[in-house]
């Protein structure tokens, strides 16, 4: 069987460097693209660093490439409303250039988009593919405008490049100190016997899934040759922030929690519906009580 090679943009990413590692182990050549090669390689990828931004960096990377995942945003939710010019100038405008050269080149192309940031405050939950998207920030708002640049391709040209509405990923190799990661801020926080901070009253709900999980749904995704077009990838399961600290606790640490005030951009509750990527992944799905036990592990390993 002839092996793919999968470029992936923003390897260097939480997800992308989890991504990367899991193409690997079932034999395609992969390569990361970001802007710096890590100091901690893996031997079976390949690394190259390049400018996102600089069309002949994108010209060169692409070449003879099977398929491509696009991860890079050099925005967060917690930015996004400061630096949004930012994203548009920027992260969308060469989005839609990669667009036009995967399309140009007859790859196929996996886009990482947002799942809570996207949909924004929904009534009906968990959130279905087919809601319509309201998002709460410029973050989710640029993914969105990215969607739709592709839709509209696959609308005029039958191409078949993919939407993955990611919801709240934690797990080896998340660092929150870059603006994500309630699970990784309250795990690590906890075992350094550092307190906790909580904008509200804790009860927010999120749909968190073990990196492991995703990057298996997105590989199944990346193969995928039917119809349709948008994916969540999540686990289905609501957790709120109370609920992640008393399974911290129950794993043997101490917590301490500081509340703050409540931030208008958070909201109440977001669940995505996985039945659709569920009819193409048949692979099982960590409970979050399993994904915090594995990633416990996995930390104290490190420390």
């Amino acid at each position: 069987m002839k092996k793919s090679k999968i470029l992936i943009f923003g390897g260097g990413g939480f997800i992308g460097r989890n991504l990367a590692g899991t193409l690997a182990d079932r034999g395609d050549l992969v390569y990361s693209f970001d802007k710096a090669i890590p100091e901690k390689r893996d031997r079976r990828i390949e690394y190259i660093a390049g400018d996102f931004f600089d069309d002949d960096h994108l010209d060169d990377a692409l070449e003879g490439k099977d398929a491509v995942i696009h991860a890079v945003s050099t925005v967060n939710p917690g930015n996004s409303n400061k630096r949004y010019m930012q994203g548009y100038g920027r992260d969308f405008v060469q989005s839609v250039k990669l667009c036009e050269k995967v399309l140009c080149n007859r790859q196929r192309m996996l886009f990482l988009s947002s799942g809570g940031t996207v949909y924004g405050n929904q009534e009906a939950q968990p959130i279905t593919e087919e809601c319509f998207p309201l998002p709460i920030n410029h973050y989710g708002n640029v993914k969105l405008c990215i969607e739709n640049v592709i839709r509209t391709f696959n609308t005029q040209l039958h191409t078949k490049m993919r939407i993955a509405r990611i919801s709240n990923p934690y797990g080896p190799g998340q660092d929150y100190t870059k603006g994500v990661g309630f699970v990784d801020a309250a795990l690590k926080r906890a075992m350094e016997g550092e307190p906790i901070e909580i904008w509200g009253d804790g009860e927010n709900i999120r749909d968190y899934v073990y990196i492991e999980d995703v990057c298996a749904m997105l590989v199944s995704l990346l193969e995928y040759k039917g119809d349709e077009e948008v994916f969540n990838i999540s686990s289905g399961e609501g957790m709120s922030q109370k609920m992640v600290l008393e399974a911290i606790r129950e794993l043997g640490l101490t917590t301490e929690i500081r509340y703050l005030d409540k931030r208008s951009v958070d909201l109440p509750r977001t669940v995505l519906d996985n039945r659709k990527i569920r009819g193409i992944y048949d692979g099982r799905i960590r409970s979050f009580k399993e994904g915090l036990e594995e990633y416990y592990r996995y930390l104290q390993k490190g420390i």
